[in-house]
């Protein structure tokens, strides 16, 4: 097995700011993290191949990643940015598939946590983005929170011909523990065929100084149950996963809550197909 990492970011401050890195908490991600870096942790961790996703919803960030990707055998693919709503969308996109690295431009995610609207998914000039998006063959990331759930199961309905990336589970309530809503959406979202899921992002939702395995069991299981190994891909959202767990020890917890029968899927194959590594 080839593990792939597929879901993971670099940036380097003295190019542009991070603004999302602010207050006490995230102090510790106030740095550079750069592929060098990663290197290190992944290729440690037995990593094989890499997925690079976007951090800001800047037009330049997408090229360079794309460059990176042309120049660093690790990265296999880029889950880039661009604006959705523009109406040149379709243009862009293949613009973007013609620079240096192009062919390493396998999705598209825009920061919809952030969205005031819980329904920006299904305002009209997003909807065209998403059709580009799909007519372009690329995948679409869905970073949200659970209350934006309900217009992810939508989007998808409406876009059978896109596939939709749920990262970070949609982030549940690990801390508290709670489960509802968040469940039913969920599983509301895995019901539709064109849907993936992945187990990322876990241990920064959860108490960060003392989460355990077990405190992230009942949602791991949720969507082992609700998308099946088939759907579902690992991701350490390297460097954030840092302000809970090392690199080695998010990937050892994701070991620790699949099924050794579902890893080669999990861990390699279904992240392979989806984004046409």
């Amino acid at each position: 097995m080839t593990i792939v990492d597929a879901h993971h970011h670099v940036w380097d401050l003295s190019v542009r700011d991070q603004d999302w890195i602010s207050g006490p908490e995230l102090q510790p991600l106030r740095r550079n993290f750069t592929v060098a870096d990663l290197a290190f942790e992944a290729r440690a961790a037995g990593i094989g191949r890499t997925v690079l996703v976007q951090t800001v919803t800047v037009p330049e960030e997408t090229p360079e990643f794309l460059a990176l990707a042309a120049e660093h055998e690790l990265i296999a693919g880029v889950v880039g940015w661009t604006d959705l709503t523009r109406p040149d969308v379709a243009e862009e996109l293949a613009r973007l598939r013609e620079l240096p690295g192009g062919r390493y431009l396998k999705g598209i995610r825009h920061q919809v946590q952030g969205e005031p609207d819980p329904e920006w998914l299904l305002r009209a000039d997003v909807r065209r983005g998403l059709a580009a998006v799909a007519d372009a063959g690329l995948v679409y990331d869905l970073v949200v929170l659970p209350h934006q759930l309900p217009a992810c199961v939508k989007a998808a309905a409406d876009h059978p011909g896109l596939t939709f990336v749920l990262d970070h589970l949609g982030k549940p309530p690990i801390a508290s523990g709670e489960r509802e809503p968040w469940e039913t959406s969920v599983r509301s979202l895995a019901a539709l065929p064109n849907t993936v899921c992945k187990v990322s992002g876990m241990v920064t939702e959860a108490d960060l100084a003392s989460w355990t395995v077990d405190d992230l069991r009942p949602y791991a299981d949720v969507v082992l149950d609700a998308f099946g190994p088939d759907r579902l891909m690992f991701g350490s959202d390297w460097p954030v996963c840092t302000l809970a767990a090392s690199y080695g020890h998010v990937l050892a917890a994701a070991r620790e809550l699949t099924d050794p029968d579902d890893r080669t899927r999990i861990f390699e194959t279904t992240a392979t197909r989806v984004y046409d590594l």
